[in-house]
């Protein structure tokens, strides 16, 4: 049975990630970290994983900006250097080795369909956002939920992990948790509530992944 393999990006803390680190012994144990990558070298995940012995990369935008080079460029180059990394990693002597589950933990890159385009099909993407699906799409979600709660608007905000296409915050729902909004909520509590509850479903998601590879491969 092949061991499916699995890289996480993140763009900052990580904390993320080591829900994903800390979980991996025990909701999927038959699946591998196999490389943390980092859009910043400033990234505290970046310790996380060294911590825990997983390899890591960072590969910034900024040197593309300054080069003028464009925004597919990057993600095309992106996605070779993962392949690249994982081959170069492993004990064979391909020239690029493409994960199976690709995990954005608090990337902070939309990504684009050259960048998808550059992985097999067989590569699932997915993506933690903290609203429910159809609500607050792409940034300052959990502000923006918090507003439309004070303006009467909704009841409740959630957390969601989807499968990544080009559409932001658009591909299929893997799996989905409401969660309330208090008349006592500040901004903070909230946030708070919805980062705990991220970091539960993200295993959960991640779990349903490799779950599905282990069958698939069996």
């Amino acid at each position: 049975m092949k061991q499916p393999t699995i890289v996480v990006f993140i763009s900052g803390s990580g904390s993320n990630l080591q829900s994903l680190i800390d979980a991996s012994s025990t909701s999927f144990p038959n699946a591998k970290l196999a490389l943390v990558v980092s859009n910043k070298k400033s990234a505290f995940g970046l310790q996380r994983a060294e911590k825990a012995n997983i390899p890591a990369m960072v590969f910034p935008l900024k040197p593309y900006r300054d080069s003028g080079r464009s925004r597919v460029e990057y993600d095309i180059d992106l996605a070779k250097s993962v392949a690249k990394t994982l081959a170069d990693l492993s004990d064979t002597n391909s020239e690029y080795i493409f994960p199976d589950i690709v995990v954005l933990a608090g990337w902070m890159h939309i990504l684009s369909a050259e960048f998808l385009n550059v992985f097999p099909s067989s590569t699932n993407f997915i993506n933690l956002h903290p609203a429910l699906p159809g609500a607050f799409d792409g940034a300052h979600a959990i502000e923006r939920a918090f507003d439309a709660f004070k303006q009467g608007l909704i009841k409740n905000t959630g957390v969601m992990v989807h499968k990544v296409i080009p559409e932001v915050d658009r591909g299929e729902v893997v799996i989905k948790e409401e969660v309330p909004i208090f008349e006592t909520d500040t901004v903070e509590i909230l946030e708070e509530r919805i980062h705990a509850l991220e970091h539960v479903l993200i295993v959960k998601a991640t779990k349903l992944l490799v779950d599905a590879k282990l069958r698939e491969s069996s």
